[in-house]
């Protein structure tokens, strides 16, 4: 049996989203029909955006529902940059982001004439909240992970929202990796105010969380600046044209609701997981060494360095035992090349095609952790000697 260690790529769809995506399609009629059959579906996908709402702490209103993360992160991007003011040319994006949010603004970079400042991670993986602020003033808008989906680091959300607010800076929120793991709260990190500065929109997807794939959620402000990516209707505040998935819509509501409802106890179940199955890395592997940050981090996430051994060599030979891992953010699968949140961590390139991502989560045991210990080891030397006869030969 397949031992799954990779639920920060995708994770199993949970019943009850399946249950509500099935039965949602036994609802006829599209939600901006005015007759009783359109309004059916509209109740029902309103309810939905309601309970999206609800968990991540905004109004419904601000709910745009998408096909999924990278969508609601180009809509949010794209859309802040195109509302500009004309004298702000420049976006602030850390070291170490997503690719969806590193391709977004580097297309505006090259097609848009965007200027592009940095703002470096810490060892750990931490943003430098300082170096952050000294570069927002002037900025057309800023942009930063909640958690990051490699390393696992979990962001001060609050504290960067603040920094955008007090520059006068909107800023977007990449939640994807970190909802359903820790507190995701939109109200709590933008605070009060009405003006289009500080946290202004924010990205979810739904099959991190156990909804299906192609489904996800740009929250944007009220109050936000936003030009949309696609015309063609009104919806949702006309940010987003076309009609609504009122299924897919359904099926997000009950993975985000049950989420949740079990994060507090799975957090803990989670973090005793993987901190067994780090331990017991170590334990076999004493020059493994756990990236990103010690404790601030997400509950299910095991960023490990093996020194020597290539992280795809690794990947493959625990694949051949039935394993399934990562080296880094699944939207970079296929592709060999070093990862660039280790080398934001001030690693080498050696180092950066020396990791594996392990995740873990909601059908994650015990077996699994202790599959994982059994077979690492041996595919670890194997993985070495394999380098070792490369480097030889070169």
């Amino acid at each position: 049996m397949r031992v799954y260690l990779d639920h920060a790529a995708t994770t199993p769809l949970r019943p009850k989203a399946r249950e509500a995506w099935l039965a949602a399609h036994d609802v006829l009629g599209n939600p901006s029909s005015i007759h009783g059959a359109g309004q059916d579906a509209r109740r029902l996908l309103e309810d939905a955006r309601e309970s999206v709402a609800a968990v991540l702490g905004c109004q419904p209103i601000e709910v745009v529902f998408t096909s999924g993360g990278t969508e609601s992160a180009n809509l949010a991007l794209k859309g802040l940059w195109w509302s500009r003011q004309p004298a702000t040319d420049a976006i602030v994006l850390p070291d170490g982001e997503h690719h969806a949010t590193l391709d977004a603004v580097g297309w505006l970079a090259a097609t848009q004439d965007a200027q592009v400042r940095a703002a470096p991670l810490d060892p750990l993986g931490r943003i430098d909240v300082e170096a952050f602020s000294t570069v927002l003033p002037g900025a057309a808008l800023a942009t930063a992970l909640v958690a990051s989906n490699e390393v696992g680091t979990i962001q001060d959300a609050a504290d960067l929202a603040l920094r955008a607010h007090e520059a006068g800076v909107p800023l977007h929120l990449d939640a994807v990796s970190a909802l359903g793991q820790i507190t995701v709260d939109f109200a709590a990190w933008r605070g009060a105010g009405t003006d289009p500065s500080g946290l202004v929109a924010m990205s979810v997807s739904a099959h991190k969380v156990g909804g299906p794939v192609g489904v996800g959620a740009a929250v944007v402000s009220r109050h936000a600046r936003l030009t949309p990516l696609v015309h063609g209707g009104g919806q949702q505040r006309s940010l987003r044209a076309g009609t609504q998935d009122v299924a897919g819509a359904a099926a997000f509501a009950a993975a985000i609701t049950a989420a949740e409802h079990e994060r507090r106890d799975e957090t803990v179940r989670l973090e005793a997981l993987r901190d067994r199955l780090v331990a017991g890395i170590r334990s076999s592997i004493p020059s493994a060494r756990l990236l990103g940050h010690p404790t601030e981090r997400l509950p299910g996430n095991a960023h490990v360095l093996f020194p020597d051994a290539a992280g795809e060599t690794l990947l493959f030979l625990l694949d051949m035992e039935q394993i399934a891992v990562s080296t880094g953010s699944a939207c970079q699968a296929g592709v060999a090349e070093p990862s660039h949140v280790v080398l934001a961590l001030g690693l080498d390139d050696r180092a950066a095609r020396s990791v594996l991502r392990f995740t873990l989560g909601r059908t994650s045991t015990d077996a699994d952790v202790d599959a994982v210990l059994s077979r690492l080891p041996d595919a670890y030397a194997r993985a070495v000697a394999s380098g070792a006869r490369s480097d030889r030969r070169s």
